[in-house]
């Protein structure tokens, strides 16, 4: 362990790449996939249940944490790492987006932003400043800059309005953030599908500093598609010596596809979320859980497959807890999703570094494309 942050480049296969981010609390493994714990938990898992999947770092939600318990009660009680029990790294996002996209009777300026809570309609004020101290007060490893992100599709007028506030709101977070041994600020690069704001965007964060740089303002409605478009020059339009973290992706599919653009962390609620939905990932593909044909059958889930759920549950009685609404479905399934997903992970940084990334592109997309195989 250091208390320094840093970040050290291993190998590189074409843009996807491999590394080793240092923190205060442990090492993270990129290509790295984090869990979301919105409001302190991983909804269905124990902290030591999300660590056994293989996950080295989890992000929690600054907007949800603000409204309840409370940044200064979780302050009082030892930070969220004391708080929620895990002891590896923490990335705490700057509750921007959920601010948008959450929150009631939202009033913009260039100071923050007053909004209503969509919990109790109590009234709050987020500003880069307030952001920093409450996500100071939150403990977490990795901070975000306080940005604003405008759902797509959107007028460039409108997209490039945001990105310059963004950034203006980025040198105020630089400004609140301080000196913070241990501690580390991302930058978010903003500028929607649109190359030369994205560029814009990228020259800005650098000419402020920070130790890591996200790509924001995707996965926010715009399809794959144009998401890979973006993908193809914005991260490396961002410092090669810095980790870059594309936000709030995404499936598996996303996945691969980020990383060979050069992403090297990622986060997204959709493993947990689809497990307690009964959706689960697995070499071939998605299985639906709730359906009629898992009632009678013996296997697992992924007969490859180590996790709890795959070694001692099978299919037909997964597919009754579900349907039961019994909360073991949501743990095994929830547990299932994660281990999938930082298998996926390791399997892809396994194959950078043997310079086979894209054969591993190749047959993983096969096995989901085959499709998951009926009982006999």
């Amino acid at each position: 362990m250091t208390d320094r942050f840093s970040f050290t480049l291993g190998a590189t296969d074409g843009a996807a790449r491999t590394g080793v981010i240092h923190t205060r609390r442990g090492e993270i493994r990129t290509p790295a996939f984090m869990p979301v714990g919105t409001a302190g938990t991983v909804k269905a898992m124990m902290p030591e249940s999300v660590a056994a999947t293989g996950a080295d770092i989890l992000l929690g939600n600054t907007y949800h944490l603000m409204l309840r318990p409370g940044a200064e009660r979780v302050e009082r009680l030892g930070g969220l790492h004391g708080f929620m029990n895990w002891d590896k790294p923490i990335l705490t996002d700057s509750g921007g987006f959920q601010v948008m996209s959450l929150a009631e009777l939202r009033k913009l300026t260039e100071d923050g932003v007053t909004f209503r809570s969509h919990v109790d309609g109590s009234k709050h004020f987020l500003s880069p400043e307030t952001s920093m101290e409450i996500q100071r007060q939150l403990g977490s490893d990795i901070v975000m800059c306080f940005d604003e992100c405008p759902a797509l599709p959107a007028d460039e007028a409108r997209v490039a309005e945001s990105m310059r506030m963004s950034m203006r709101w980025a040198q105020r977070s630089r400004d609140a953030f301080g000196d913070r041994p241990g501690h580390a600020l991302f930058g978010i690069q903003q500028g929607g599908v649109t190359e030369e704001l994205r560029g814009e965007s990228a020259e800005a964060l650098k000419a402020i500093g920070f130790d890591g740089f996200a790509i924001g303002g995707l996965a926010v409605g715009e399809g794959q598609e144009a998401m890979f478009g973006v993908l193809d020059y914005a991260p490396a339009m961002l410092p090669e010596d810095r980790p870059r973290y594309l936000m709030g992706v995404g499936k598996p599919d996303d996945i691969l596809g980020a990383v060979a653009r050069g992403v090297d962390m990622m986060d997204c609620v959709l493993p947990s979320r689809s497990g307690r939905t009964g959706q689960v990932f697995t070499r071939r593909g998605v299985v639906n859980i709730k359906n009629a044909r898992h009632r009678d059958d013996p296997r697992p889930l992924d007969a490859h497959c180590t996790c709890p759920a795959c070694r001692n549950y099978s299919r037909a009685y997964l597919h009754h807890v579900f349907r039961a609404q019994e909360i073991i479905s949501s743990m095994l399934m929830t547990w299932h999703n994660l281990h999938y997903y930082q298998e996926l992970m390791a399997g892809m940084r396994e194959a950078i570094a043997a310079g086979r990334f894209e054969a591993f592109q190749s047959a993983t997309r096969e096995g989901w494309a085959e499709g998951d195989i009926p009982p006999v």
